[in-house]
């Protein structure tokens, strides 16, 4: 048996990803399969036209030679890549062959609220052997995706692609493209997935600093360990479900698999990246080639070059690459707690493999994570008192009155130091959030974090993608100040495994979030936990604050930083309801999402 199997197989026994850190050093392994076929050279079904049909039902699917049970479509796992034009009319039909309710968002797009495919706030779901005919224009072009929003079938497999083509010529051009589907995979029912995290919060967390670690100088200094500990947080749960139980895929296939995608020395290949993961934040690099992000979230993007960047559940970039060497590049998607990763190749032939890196070491959260403004445990460091860091208002900010000049205080300098030492829940009956169980914890100076590297890439020596990096192409559409400002706390209770906006779980939500058709709005989200939250706005683009005017990037999914802040401009252009909330799925499932309602004025339309 070679070396690469055995350590996958004692990965599976340990229950771990270890075996994946010792493929870097392997070049043996990479000789002795150098024919072997490369899965990823399988043609992908893609499906196009104005009328389509999807079969969602339950099958098997393999994954670096075993088998695991799944939910496809049209027998296929990933679904298959749906391939539309920009201004045709879709109607797609989906069979549901599974024994229960099932559904189909189409994430991104913009489409009337009744297709949006959410059960119980867009339409009823699609009972088991029930179908539904979906039928909306399509308005716009990119890189989308499309997955169930019933129960908890897309950590299953039920998930997809959609690349949408320009109704002209395509303003990003490229000689080659290959469609990236990160994904996270269990053999764990995802039900049983959330029992064990509704036990114990850090179930899965199999990276907690150690006594050998603590000694050897790898983890925290004593000191700050013992301040964790009384306040009952752990700081390296990063994630919450990582690869003691996930196995990470490219397009379905695992690290062995070894998907790959081919080219010519000398091409401009554009990758369409899509994270169709349930809880995985991916870190994406190709050693050996620069990045060059064109798109984010199907929006075209001024270019930008990086080294790295990380890509959150539900958001999509597109980059180009130009590799000129007659070599292949592995394509490196490690997770973003370092537990493993997903790996595939980029190759000018079939069979050809790259060295694999080895896992870097676990991120470890920060006091900045905690929601303390980037101060140690020991001082005030170059914060304001408002709770912003020196530099860090972009003038969107301030010119809506969010950053307080220095001083303005009303907690004065008890704020500063006094703070540092104090449990969390010190800070819980904060004005406005409720004394609810999913307020566990409230960030006493939340930072806007969106020029920083995400969590754990602030220090790998080379170019991380911002996103204060991202400038749209066009103008935006809508270049109103906003009327008013609405702000979001994002809640939750690790020990108890809940989670919430406002404090408010969906179960326990009386009224949605309402809107009146038209209007501009500067939402501000607050994330008062120690977990990173991408959170979905269905329906809707909208604009992120971070200093580029009526030039900031339009998204449809933001990733807030632990202890961070977000704001973006949201123009409120479609009428109905639509879901709110945060995709990490179990987020989801436990409580963090809420219904945006969207109306005519009363007034217009008596007037009408």
């Amino acid at each position: 048996m070679n070396r690469f199997m055995t350590a996958i197989g004692r990965r599976d026994l340990l229950v771990g990803s270890v075996g994946l850190s010792s493929l870097a050093a392997l070049p043996g392994w990479a000789q002795g399969h150098a024919h072997r076929p490369a899965p990823g050279l399988a043609p992908r079904a893609e499906l196009s036209g104005e009328d389509i049909t999807l079969t969602v039902g339950r099958q098997m699917m393999t994954i670096d030679g075993k088998p695991y049970h799944a939910i496809g479509i049209n027998g296929a796992t990933p679904a298959p890549l749906i391939r539309l034009r920009e201004g045709q009319r879709a109607r797609i039909t989906v069979v549901n062959a599974l024994d229960e309710e099932t559904s189909i968002h189409w994430h991104g797009l913009l489409l009337p609220f009744q297709m949006d495919g959410v059960p119980g706030i867009s339409f009823p779901g699609i009972p088991a052997g029930g179908r539904f005919t979906y039928d909306f224009p399509v308005v716009q072009a990119g890189t989308y995706w499309y997955h169930s929003h019933s129960g908890l079938q897309e950590q299953e497999g039920h998930y997809g692609p959609i690349v949408i083509d320009p109704a002209g010529a395509d303003p990003i051009p490229s000689d080659r493209e290959h469609v990236i589907v990160l994904s996270d995979h269990s053999p764990l029912h995802p039900h049983a997935i959330f029992r064990r995290l509704k036990l114990q919060g850090g179930y899965f967390n199999y990276q907690k600093q150690t006594l050998s670690g603590l000694m050897a100088g790898r983890d925290q200094p004593l000191a700050e360990r013992l301040r964790w500990g009384a306040m009952r947080m752990d700081p390296s749960d990063v994630s919450d479900v990582t690869g003691s139980t996930y196995r990470y895929l490219i397009n379905g296939h695992g690290p062995a698999d070894n998907w790959t995608g081919l080219f010519t020395p000398g091409e401009r290949v554009r990758l369409r990246v899509i994270n169709a993961s349930a809880m995985t934040n991916f870190n994406l690099r190709i050693p050996g080639l620069s990045l060059g992000v064109v798109q984010a979230d199907g929006q075209d993007v001024r270019p930008v070059t990086v080294d790295e960047l990380q890509i959150a559940v539900a958001e999509t970039y597109d980059l180009i690459v130009t590799p000129t060497e007659d070599r292949a590049y592995t394509l490196v998607a490690e997770t973003w707690d370092r537990s493993g990763m997903a790996r595939g190749t980029l190759a000018p032939r079939a069979g050809m493999v790259a060295a694999v890196p080895a896992l870097r070491p676990r991120p470890l959260a920060t006091m900045t994570d905690m929601g303390m403004g980037g101060m140690g445990m020991g001082g005030m460091g170059a914060m304001r008192h408002g709770g912003e860091a020196e530099g860090a208002c972009p003038p969107e900010h301030a010119a809506m009155g969010h950053c307080r000049p220095a001083g303005d205080d009303p907690a004065g300098d008890d704020k500063g130091q006094g703070a540092m030492t104090h449990d969390m829940r010190d800070f819980a009956n904060a004005p406005g959030l409720p004394r609810t169980p999913v307020v566990q914890t409230v960030a006493p100076m939340p930072m806007d974090r969106t020029g920083e590297p995400p969590q754990g890439l602030a220090d790998v020596g080379h170019r991380v993608l911002t996103y204060r990096d991202l400038q749209s192409v066009a103008a935006n559409p809508d270049r109103r100040v906003p009327s008013r400002a609405l702000t979001i706390h994002l809640t939750g209770n690790m020990e108890r495994y809940m989670w919430a906006f406002d404090g408010v779980k969906l179960n326990a939500v009386t009224a949605p979030i309402p809107f009146r058709l038209g209007e501009r709005v500067r939402v501000t989200l607050v994330n008062d936990t120690m977990m990173a939250h991408p959170i979905h706005l269905h329906g809707h683009f909208f604009e992120l604050v971070t200093g580029h005017g009526d030039h900031a990037p339009r998204k449809h999914t933001v990733n807030v930083a632990p202890g961070g802040m977000v704001t973006f401009d949201l123009t409120a252009d479609a009428e109905g309801d639509w879901a709110f909330h945060c995709h990490m799925l179990y987020h989801m499932h436990a409580g963090m999402m809420q219904v945006v309602s969207v109306r005519r004025d009363p007034a217009e339309g008596a007037a009408a």
